[in-house]
């Protein structure tokens, strides 16, 4: 996930530090002018930093008080199927709360894996996470499906809260229809003969490419396309790069079957490994300029490498080529990989 992670203190500053170790050293700090850090942008007034960062990363963390936070977010709200993930921390780093977009947008996820990686206390308050029941688009956006309608969401969940069953029900015109039945009898969770759907009037969860039937208790999840941004050192086989492919997606859960497209800069579109890539996954493969990289770089806030931009151009390949086709939510951030980076968008079919 692309995160931004705000302080206002000088404690809060120092807190920001570790939050960024714990995410890996991936995210982007910003701070209080008054309390500069090595490596961290400054800000001056908070809610200007906010509105220009708000629609830019996967997840916005503030070391904080969460009343500070919720003024800061609130005039940037859409909807809970749009809106990045939030979450608090006081900037001693006790609580990590998780304030908006805990299923969609994985803030309840971050917020665990985060207070595991702090030694905090996560603090969920989600009705199905603290039940323990597992959420229709909870674990849609775990296996890259999007949910909708957004009102079948509530009816979904409310009723699994009161005790109703809800019956799960697999496409078998999804490219990846045995993965999604895999991982859900994983979870326990039953999975019905998906051409008994139309005669079943119960609440229901049907993953499937369209959403026709519509109807009041059910909720679609659409498959979502898995981009790959790659590069790749000189020479690089078609072989190290399916094994990084493969390595990656392994990290999110996924098989090598959901990448979607794989794409790169132009420097790299003689790689004779990429073209037999991306001809073995039978998926297309796309080069972009440097004036169609840049803007997604600036319009992201992603890292850029000196190397990298001395040598071609610009800071950033594989997470700015995942980006370029349409932005999505970055399900794993730039990888490196022997002779080999890579970068997973999640982009919904409707961006």
């Amino acid at each position: 996930m692309r995160t931004a992670v705000f302080a206002l203190t000088e404690a809060g500053a120092q807190m920001a530090m570790r939050v960024k170790l714990a995410l890996g050293g991936s995210a982007v700090l910003f701070v209080s002018s008054r309390h500069p850090v090595e490596g961290a942008q400054t800000f001056g007034r908070l809610r200007a930093a906010v509105q220009e960062n708000f629609a830019r990363y996967d997840a916005l963390v503030f070391i904080m008080a969460s009343g500070i936070a919720v003024r800061s977010i609130a005039p940037h709200l859409v909807s809970k199927l749009e809106d990045p993930a939030v979450l608090v921390l006081d900037e001693r780093g006790q609580h990590v709360i998780s304030l908006l977009s805990g299923h969609v947008g994985g803030a309840n996820r971050l917020a665990r894996e985060l207070a595991a990686s702090l030694g905090a206390e996560p603090v969920i308050t989600t009705a199905t996470d603290v039940e323990g029941i597992v959420a229709p688009d909870a674990l849609g956006m775990e296996l890259g499906l999007f949910p909708e309608p957004h009102e079948a969401i509530q009816a979904v969940n409310s009723a699994l809260l009161r005790g109703r069953s809800v019956a799960y029900y697999v496409d078998p015109r999804c490219h990846l229809a045995s993965s999604y039945k895999g991982a859900l009898r994983q979870r326990g969770l039953s999975v019905c003969d998906f051409g008994a759907a139309e005669q079943d009037e119960g609440m229901q969860v049907i993953i499937s490419p369209d959403s026709c039937g519509r109807r009041a208790g059910r909720l679609f999840l659409h498959p979502m396309m898995l981009r790959a941004g790659v590069g790749c050192r000189k020479g690089a086989s078609r072989d190290a790069i399916l094994a990084a492919l493969r390595e990656a997606v392994s990290r999110i859960a996924m098989p090598l079957a959901a990448i979607s497209s794989l794409s790169s800069t132009v420097f790299k579109q003689e790689e004779r490994g990429l073209h037999e890539a991306a001809a073995e996954l039978c998926i297309p493969l796309t080069f972009y300029t440097n004036e169609e990289l840049q803007p997604v770089i600036e319009r992201y806030g992603l890292a850029e490498s000196d190397f990298v931009r001395q040598t071609i151009g610009i800071g950033n390949v594989c997470e700015a080529a995942a980006l370029a086709a349409g932005g999505g939510r970055m399900a794993l951030g730039k990888t490196r990989f022997e002779r080999v980076t890579v970068a997973l968008v999640w982009q919904n079919k409707e961006q």
